[in-house]
């Protein structure tokens, strides 16, 4: 049996594009009883150490006209869509007089970094398109920059509107903003 958009349940979106859903990855297990919803929603130990110290450097370094975001904000665009970052870095200013309530936000980040995706990419066409697709509507919202770290490959991408992208490794210095700079290895302690 097939399932439809209509008796999957809203809980299981991950992203919404356009109009279209984006489900969580390994869904279908739930749908079929393999899974728990907390199985498909949590993060690994990896991505959750990556995201703890990169929160901790960030708002240990950057000043008050920035604020750390995290768990996921999901951050709504006009044309009926929606997508989730694990980190966005947004002006303060940009934030006065928007209430704080269990809306998404629609102001955009300054800078979105993404850790590996929780997304079901057996559905998309082409996977690695997501990342792009994602990224080119996260830099047309307004986003300045966006990274994404890999932790399967131990791959960096750097994204900026209007240059040229970079895969970096690990090892490699990632200007974040401003001069503030990370070595993801040195970070985690890798090396």
């Amino acid at each position: 049996m097939k399932n439809t958009v209509q008796n999957i349940p809203e809980n299981l979106i991950y992203e919404m594009v356009k109009g279209k859903p984006i489900y969580y990855r390994g869904y279908k297990e739930y749908l079929n009883g393999k899974k728990q919803l907390e199985e498909l929603m949590g993060s690994s130990y990896l991505q959750s150490l990556i995201i703890t110290k990169l929160v901790f450097l960030l708002m240990s370094n950057l000043n008050k006209e920035y604020i750390v975001l995290t768990n996921e904000i999901g951050l709504k665009f006009k044309d009926k869509g929606w997508r989730a970052a694990d980190i966005a870095i947004v002006e303060t200013e940009k934030l006065k007089g928007v209430k704080k309530t269990n809306k998404y936000l629609d102001v955009a980040p300054k800078i979105v970094i993404e850790i590996d995706t929780k997304a079901e990419l057996e559905e998309v066409k082409d996977s690695f398109g997501y990342f792009h697709k994602k990224t080119d509507q996260l830099l047309n919202f307004g986003v300045e920059k966006v990274i994404w770290i890999f932790t399967d490959s131990e791959k960096i991408m750097v994204s900026e509107k209007n240059q040229a992208w970079q895969i970096l490794n690990w090892s490699n210095n990632v200007e974040v903003m401003d001069g503030l700079n990370i070595n993801l290895a040195s970070l985690i302690n890798l090396e």
